[in-house]
This record gives C-alpha cells, structure tokens and sequence, in this order.
C-alpha cells in the first residue's frame, strides 16, 4: 500500500475503484502504486536540461511587495518555466545572508525559497574552496591555467532531473542581524571614503587587478597564520570558532602525501596563492575584475557624490560577493543597474557565457525568458502530464 498523490483511477493490480496513481517523481521516472494494495508501477520520463537563472535580491523584494506589475508578471513566468522543467532558479547563502536583514525577511526568504523549488547552491565558501582545489590540482600537475567550469562545483545536486512532490528544507544560523546591518553600512561608508584617493592614482586597471590578487592571497596567508599563532599560544578554541578563510591553507596542504614535509608543503601553497592558476579561478577572476572596473569607473568621474555613492552602493559587497561566486554556474544573471554596469564593462558574458540582465535590459530579460518554451517537444509536454497530471501545458 502506498501514498498516493495523483489519483489516476482504478487499481490494475487489485481492481480497487480509484485507488491507484502518481505516488512521486524520482529523478528520471514516475512512481506509481496503489493506495490499498502493493501494486506498483514505473515510468521513465524523458531526459530534461535546465537553464539555470540567478535571480538579485533586488527582483525578490520587489516581487513579493507586488507594488510593481512588470516584477510580478515576471516571477510568474518564472514560476511557470520552472514547473515545466525548463527553468531553475537556486537559492543561494548569499541570498539567506542578504534576506535576513530585511524588514520583513521570513516572507521574503520563503518567497525565494518557493521559487526555487528547493534548489540550492552550494554555500559560497564551498564553492570557493572547489575552485581553489581544482585550481591547485591543475598548477601542481603542470596544466594550463584555464579553469574548466562545471556545475559539480557549485551544485551537490543534480539540477537536469525532473521535480519530486515534496522538498525538504534546513534552516541556518545567520547571527546578529542588528550587527551585521551595522558593519555593512560601515563597509560601504568606507568604501566611498577611498574613492578621492582613487581618483588621483596613477595604477593601471592590469595593476589594480593584480593588487586585488595579492591582497586575496595575502588575506588567506595572514588568516592561517593568526589561527597557527593561536593554537601555538594554547587557545585551543580556534580550532572551533576561526573563520572559515582560516583553513583555506591547511586544506590546500592536505593535497600533499606524508612524504613531503609541512614547511615544503606550506611553500607550494604560497606559490600557487601567487601563480596564473590562482588569479585564473572564476571567484578571484570575477572578484579582482569588479573592483578594479568600480576604480577606474571611479576614477573616470563616476560616484562624485558621496552620499548617493553610499546609496547607490549600499549592497555593492554582497552583490560582488554572488557574482563571483555564481555568475559562471549560471546561464543567465538578474542584477540591479550599477552591478549590471560593472559586469558589463568586466565582460562577464564573453569571460563566462552568463547572460546580464538588469532594469536597464529587462525586455531582453523577459524576451530571453518566453524563448525558453520555444523548444518544448510534444514528447516533453507530455511527459509533463505524467509526472504532474493536473499541470497546465503552455499554449
């Protein structure tokens, strides 16, 4: 006997009158059984491929508020794409991180986490981390320094699978939130106050590029060695409460056998910190990138005014932050108009083949989104009723 979700109709094991249906969708097939006997049946459904959308905070806001037509339109087609298996729009830790600032982040995060029917990326320091081991496998080998791209980086799982009924979800400690609306607005407060000196330098953006590098390498260097020095001082607590950039290091090291000692092992980590192979992961890339494009935007007499540089940038940190670390794993990127200009002028989708979406563009947006329908084979649609029987089919 099963739990059956879709009734279909009668048993063809038992012969009970309307006992028998969809139980779920696993992956590739349907599930189906009867709801008063063991009878049960399998039916494979067609193989699907997602376009993968990340969507900015700024359009969940919006969205769920209602207050603007063309948002509300847009996140019901999006929904609608991703019934059909066309579409997938993953949450990230970036997004949980951002939301639980807001006024009203419960409704806000449960919007986004309705949208993306359980899909998420993994945390953006997991992904980091897989850059940097992949990256540091390929320098030890000898490899070039073009990093290979795949989903297995930021994904745990399986995104090319059709939708079971159901999803489960895990909540996350986020912290003091008071604290970190504090220390964001001080970020960015601070940001702006370098941009006079900025407007006088002398640096290339090639050079600017390499000092976000450096300074990258550097902040992993100098985090791993305040977690030595601690653990040499007795202050065994930091194996449990150093941050995470502490261990970046030591995981590194981890590549190496038992042959090769600890001083040898830490030498070949600091090289790859300061080689091709590290300046070539997608997180650093981006990263570098942006920040160099937002000093010589600066630089060139954009954000001449403080207090709407603080506005205009006010979630400059966060949004750099998933950019970096998602825009490679996605086909398309929904950003706000500023992060848009920087990513255009950093060449996102020539250096990552992701799509930039903004306010600025939004007809491309929504163009880009009713074409995804345009494939759609007979065999897909009904494949659809299969697996979702009361689903209605696009025209």
């Amino acid at each position: 006997m099963a739990l059956v979700t879709y009734i279909l109709g009668d048993c063809p094991g038992c012969g009970g009158k309307n006992t028998f249906g969809n139980i779920d969708v696993y992956n590739t097939v349907v599930s189906l059984g009867c709801g008063r006997c063991s009878y049960k049946e399998r039916r494979p459904l067609p193989p699907v491929k997602k376009q993968v959308l990340y969507l900015d905070q700024f359009f969940f806001s919006h969205a769920v508020r209602g207050n603007e037509p063309n948002f509300v339109a847009a996140a019901e087609l999006i929904r609608k794409l991703c019934s059909w298996q066309l579409l997938v729009v993953p949450y990230s830790s970036v997004h949980e991180d951002e939301t639980h600032q807001w006024k009203d982040s419960k409704e806000l995060f449960d919007f986004i986490k309705a949208t993306s029917r359980g899909y998420e990326f993994s945390p953006a320091y997991d992904v980091e981390q897989n850059q940097l081991h992949e990256a540091f496998a390929a320098y030890r080998k000898g490899e070039g320094t073009t990093f290979k791209v795949s989903r297995d980086q930021a994904f745990r799982d399986k995104l090319d699978v059709w939708d079971g009924y159901l999803r489960i979800e895990v909540g996350r400690y986020i912290g003091d939130i008071d604290l970190i609306r504090s220390l964001k607005a001080k970020a960015i407060e601070g940001l702006v106050d370098l941009f006079p000196g900025w407007r006088t330098s002398t640096s290339t953006f090639d050079q600017n590029v390499a000092l976000e590098h450096g300074a990258a390498a550097k902040g992993y260097i100098d985090a791993y060695r305040t977690y030595l020095g601690r653990i040499g001082a007795g202050d065994w607590m930091a194996i449990v409460d150093s941050p995470i950039i502490s261990q970046v290091v030591q995981n590194l090291m981890g590549h190496f056998g038992k042959d090769v000692t600890p001083p040898d092992a830490l030498e070949q980590v600091m090289k790859f910190l300061y080689s091709a192979h590290f300046a070539a992961t997608p997180y650093h890339d981006i990263q570098a990138r942006m920040y160099a494009t937002l000093k010589a935007m600066v630089k060139g007499g954009a954000y001449a005014n403080r207090e709407k540089s603080i506005q205009r940038l006010s979630g400059f940190y966060y949004d750099v932050k998933h950019i970096s670390t998602y825009a490679p794993y996605c086909d398309a990127f929904l950003m706000d108009a500023p992060m848009a200009e920087i990513a255009d002028q950093v060449g996102l989708e020539q250096r990552y083949g992701v799509r930039i979406f903004s306010r600025t563009n939004w007809d491309a947006f929504i163009a880009w989104l009713e074409g995804l329908t345009a494939g759609m084979t007979e065999e897909h649609k009904e494949a659809l009723l299969l697996a979702y029987p009361r689903m209605k089919l696009p025209a």
